[in-house]
């Protein structure tokens, strides 16, 4: 099908469609072409020396994060499915809200717990009567097992998210046949839940391995040198964009890798529902030592990834109240929540855009754009930073050269070092998350519609506005909820592309936990993760309808 054989009324919405997706190719693409193209290349000096440093430590961070969310994540999931035990129904829900701490907030937080100076150190010394470390052992939080924990009490929420859904989905016949055979319920378990649930969890794990790669606040506080934060190092401290992008590009390929094997693991594999859903997998109640373990195995996540935390913050908050409520929190808040808006409200447009462009218009090249347009979400986003910035850059340049030229007059930075430059990021990162919300609740919606407002001569527009937009508005406040919430979390690209003298509450948070003040910073993290709560319920709300 050619671009002239489309209907007229169609062209729109292709044409928006290929417009969004090369504004959100646009850095990918550039980070490919500088790479390829340094004006100084690093290439050969970073390979023989940090290069290989860098991602022996970035696969060595993925392995053990990964290992140990699929532990966490696939474990809690089996329990809350499978058994009943005390603490069950509100630990199902409690298990998700790790996902409002963001991994570098942790990691501030048990630093500031168990460093040396300390309180659970200062009371162990004061305890046992030890003098100083020679006297004693204790692990040291900053350091890559460090890393690994604290990442894995951030993440797991996205391996249990799945697992549990792609559980309570499984057929009560299977479970039923295989106890009639004489399988214990671990057996069932691992030879027949988990290789169904396979590819839900492997979905989770990429995500896993994807939020591991972008992560900065974590592995720079923490003196862990992976790709992301070699990548900083290069552009910010060498001052070396070319080199800086050429690390990004390695990161690109890593994550064209992850997604890659995350489709091959689920290749050829078609599943279909079979669950009545009056008729779910009976559960089998637990008493005595195994309900304890149970509740404790469920309940440990929680209170490491989510209650200490949120104690320690709320503690800090109420604590250094005088000192952190100031103009500048003020300020730093306004920041955050202006441009996490704008974000959302942004991406939820262009994700309509996008959605409805596929439900209008069959064509591959609007299958092709969206496939582009949801690669921002898989991309680091100090990555994003560097593709960014180097057009932005450039157009800056031009433009003030050929005013200078023409007129005599310089414009400055119009886009490159701006808060437009950041919004711009927040859209590339967070549009797939958007548009897939969106595309998922308009798949719901029977073709019947369309075609009956269409009959009565009502445009693709008028359809949208009056039929479409009313049914699934809870799906789209929905996206616009998750991308502020992520907005107001995302540290790396913030970082890198925010102005002079603009923070936002996440760059404030590392800058005062970098300086070891966390406690002059806790009262924005709390704000963040308060925020963050907000989706965790919608997220337990919508599993809790499919266990009925």
């Amino acid at each position: 099908m050619t671009f002239l054989a489309i209907q007229r009324q169609e062209r729109p919405w292709l044409l928006s469609a290929l417009a969004t997706a090369a504004l959100i190719g646009l850095p990918i693409v550039s980070v490919i072409y500088l790479a390829l193209f340094p004006e100084e290349n690093a290439w050969t000096h970073l390979a023989n020396t940090v290069l290989p440093y860098y991602l022996k430590n970035t696969l060595i961070l993925m392995l053990g994060v990964v290992t140990l969310t699929f532990l966490v994540g696939t474990g809690s999931a089996w329990l809350i499915s499978m058994y009943n035990f005390p603490g069950k129904r509100w630990l199902s829900w409690a298990l998700l809200l790790p996902f409002a701490v963001p991994a570098y907030v942790v990691a501030y937080v048990y630093t500031d717990l168990l460093e040396y100076a300390g309180p659970v150190q200062s009371t162990l010394r004061a305890v046992f009567g030890w003098q100083s470390m020679e006297d004693y052992w204790f692990p040291e939080v900053r350091s890559m097992g460090g890393a690994i924990l604290m990442m894995s009490l951030a993440l797991y929420p996205y391996v249990y998210m799945l697992a549990r859904t792609s559980f309570l989905d499984q057929s009560v016949s299977l479970y039923q046949v295989s106890r009639s055979l004489g399988v214990t319920p671990f057996v069932f378990f691992y030879r027949v839940s988990l290789p169904i649930a396979r590819p839900a969890i492997a979905v989770g794990l990429a995500l896993v391995l994807m939020e591991t790669l972008n992560d900065f606040g974590t592995v720079d506080y923490f003196a862990v040198q992976t790709l992301t934060a070699g990548l900083y190092d290069t552009w910010l401290n060498m001052g070396n964009l070319g080199g800086a992008a050429q690390i990004a590009s390695v990161m690109v390929l890593v994550v064209v890798l992850l997604v890659s094997l995350e489709r091959y693991s689920r290749r050829q594999q078609k599943q279909f529902n079979s669950r009545n859903p009056g008729n779910p997998i009976p559960c089998q109640t637990l008493t005595g030592t195994k309900a304890a373990l149970a509740t404790t195995a469920a309940l440990l996540p929680v209170l490491l990834g989510f209650v200490i935390p949120f104690v320690v913050l709320t503690s800090y908050a109420f604590r250094y109240f005088d000192v952190s409520w100031s103009t500048e929190f003020v300020s730093y808040a306004t920041n955050s929540f202006t441009l996490s808006a704008a974000a959302a409200i942004i991406t939820l447009i262009l994700g309509t855009l996008l959605a409805y462009s596929k439900r209008m218009n069959k064509h591959p090249i609007t299958d092709a754009a969206i496939r582009i347009s949801s690669l921002g979400y898989a991309v680091p986003g100090a990555v994003l930073a560097i593709g960014i910035i180097i057009p932005f850059a450039w157009f800056d340049n031009q433009l003030d050269a050929f005013m200078r030229a023409t007129f005599g007059i310089s414009t400055g930075l119009i886009l490159s070092g701006t808060a437009f430059a950041v919004l711009f990021a927040y859209l590339v990162r967070f549009l797939a998350v958007a548009s897939g919300s969106i595309e998922s609740s308009l798949e719901k919606v029977t073709p019947n519609m369309d075609m009956a407002s269409r009959s009565l001569g009502h445009s693709y527009l008028s359809t949208l506005t009056r039929i479409h937009l009313p049914i699934i508005r809870r799906g789209a406040l929905t996206a616009m909820l998750v991308v502020f919430v992520d907005c107001m979390k995302e540290l790396p690209a913030t970082l890198i592309l925010r102005p002079f003298n603009f923070e936002t509450l996440a760059t404030q948070v590392y800058q005062f936990a970098s300086d070891e003040l966390l406690e002059q910073s806790a009262l924005s993290a709390l704000v963040i993760v308060m925020v963050g709560i907000i989706p965790v319920m919608l997220l337990d709300k919508t599993i809790s309808r499919q266990e009925k």
